[in-house]
């Protein structure tokens, strides 16, 4: 990634890090890596580890909740919410001009669900879409495409499946202390998701 940067900003690209937080090891470095990325101008998003595929660690011990960390970081850095609406989940904050100045990022499907504002459609490369990361089911559209039929069947197959788009992703690790639903993450960026204790 690394080797990367340099070249991408001499393209004239602007750049963000996505960075997945879990247990062990990542509290201690966040905060170099807020130093690093805003140092290099660029914006930081941090992402809790989504319940996607299978993996080699138990999920329940390498969960890292956004939202507490986002508390802890608030005592170390001054986070002020920005109102930015990029189209996806991150909710964002802006460091202190005289810390950082930059932007920080915070996707939280599981500690501050994010689905009532989600307007995320995602066509995979062999035309399946998907409206929601965490469901599923997808409907075809490569066949419509190569049939050769008209553009309004595309789109009544389209509106047809963004019409059954659902209210809330599965997203759920269920075993013992896990919710099985996460907290409703507020849609105004200035409000910050609570737990419950």
């Amino acid at each position: 990634m690394l080797a990367g940067i340099e070249p991408a900003f001499s393209a004239g690209l602007k750049i963000k890090i996505n960075a997945v937080a879990m247990h062990g090891g990542f509290e201690t470095e966040v905060d170099d890596l807020i130093r690093f990325a805003h140092g290099q101008g660029m914006d930081l998003t941090l992402i809790e580890e989504m319940p996607l595929g299978d993996v080699s660690h138990d999920r329940r011990e390498s969960h890292l909740s956004l939202t507490d960390l986002r508390h802890r970081l608030s005592g170390r850095w001054t986070l002020t919410p920005l109102p930015d609406r990029t189209g996806g989940p991150a909710r964002y904050m802006r460091v202190a001009e005289t810390e950082t100045g930059g932007r920080l990022g915070f996707i939280t499907p599981l500690s501050c669900d994010f689905c009532a504002g989600c307007t995320r459609l995602r066509v995979s490369a062999t035309g399946e879409l998907f409206t929601c990361m965490g469901e599923e089911g997808s409907v075809g559209l490569r066949d419509v495409l190569r049939s050769g039929e008209s553009d309004q069947v595309l789109e009544a197959r389209i509106l047809d499946a963004v019409s059954r788009k659902p209210e809330g992703h599965a997203f759920r690790i269920s075993s013992s202390g896990w919710r099985e639903s996460p907290a409703p993450c507020p849609i105004s960026e200035a409000e910050t998701c609570t737990l419950p204790s």
